[in-house]
């Protein structure tokens, strides 16, 4: 029987993560940025225990004001996982939007920027068992804060910034979904 998210702890919380970014963010070179902070320990994993759409407004406000705080070579990014809130993907894009708004009111805008991972991440107008959603899915819904200054300089030094999507989504395909799943057995509890 599958897992429902709020059924995991948070050290399988995560574990999960932790084995996701791994595998298949680092192990599959999805983003190919993310090895070196994955090694040197620069990803902070911030588990949300919101159950209400405010309690994580105010989570997303504290893990924001803790990375403005810290050094990037302590902290380069942050991916704030939340396990027991945004199961639907509409939800989770509505508060995705509310926290862009966020950072561009807190003038924040060209400082940080959030990338999106849900485990139901479906790309408007492409079929739903298209393997590119593939790209955006993780084991939890998660709002990840990227530094902009860090993200322009390592862009700066790949040879075709652009290509990444598409080279993302050729080679997810390629893999197919149960080779996928071979990779990182837990998708077959959340992907369909």
């Amino acid at each position: 029987m599958k897992k429902r998210q709020h059924e995991y702890s948070n050290d399988e919380i995560l574990a999960l993560m932790k084995r996701w970014v791994e595998v298949m963010v680092v192990g599959e070179n999805l983003c190919p940025f993310a090895a070196p902070d994955v090694r040197h320990d620069r990803v902070r994993y911030a588990i949300s225990d919101a159950r209400l759409p405010g309690s994580l407004v105010r989570e997303f406000l504290a893990e924001l004001d803790l990375i403005q705080r810290t050094p990037e070579s302590e902290i380069a990014t942050t991916l704030l996982v939340v396990p027991h809130l945004l199961d639907h993907f509409d939800d989770y894009l509505d508060m995705l939007a509310f926290c862009e708004d966020l950072l561009a009111e807190a003038g924040l805008d060209g400082v940080f920027q959030l990338a999106s991972f849900h485990p139901g991440y479906l790309f408007e107008g492409v079929p739903e068992d298209d393997l590119s959603h593939w790209s955006n899915r993780a084991p939890f819904p998660t709002l990840h804060l990227i530094r902009e200054g860090q993200m322009s300089r390592v862009l700066m030094h790949h040879p075709d910034p652009d290509a990444i999507p598409e080279r993302n989504i050729a080679h997810l395909r390629e893999l197919g979904r149960e080779r996928l799943i071979e990779l990182f057995p837990p998708f077959a509890d959340y992907c369909d």
